[in-house]
């Protein structure tokens, strides 16, 4: 079971990967955080990673074979997908809007509140593909066990194509 919530959190870990490096980097801005083309930038950030989580909602509804009868559980593991993708991206645009007056010690602080924030949001993330994973068919199991497996191995090796 640790394996599958492992499995299973690995592509929100992507995810928050791919939102580290701009915020990483929007440190290194000192007077530009606040301007008209930055909030631009981060709305448009944040509507193509909302548009990223529906296309991999609904990419594991059809791999993994969703019945009818998983619907409710299905629904609140997608609905948990969005709101973590919300919240982050709302968390993202609030720090950008902020960082051009922040000293070194508050931007910090305020990445620190986001490695929080996507904590508990891989919390209730796997919480919700938990109750999920325990309605799955031994053959849904094995689907989701190699895909979430086989994502995890896939993004290892990218990430370590870079260096």
């Amino acid at each position: 079971m640790k394996n599958s919530v492992l499995n299973t959190v690995a592509p929100a870990l992507f995810i928050l990967g791919l939102l580290i490096v701009p915020a990483s980097a929007q440190t290194a801005v000192v007077n530009h955080s606040s301007t008209p083309w930055v909030i631009q930038t981060a709305t448009s950030h944040a509507q193509k990673h909302a548009s990223f989580v529906e296309n991999r909602i609904t990419d594991l509804h059809a791999k993994l074979r969703i019945t009818d009868k998983q619907s409710k559980q299905w629904d609140a593991y997608a609905k948990t997908m969005r709101d973590n993708a919300s919240s982050t991206d709302k968390s993202f645009q609030d720090r950008s809007q902020k960082l051009s007056s922040m000293n070194a010690d508050d931007a910090m602080k305020s990445y620190a509140e986001l490695a929080q924030l996507h904590a508990k949001n891989m919390e209730k993330l796997a919480s919700s593909f938990d109750t999920l994973y325990g309605t799955f068919s031994d053959e849904q199991k094995k689907i989701a066990d190699k895909l979430f497996q086989n994502e995890q191995a896939n993004r290892h090796g990218e990430m370590h194509k870079s260096h």
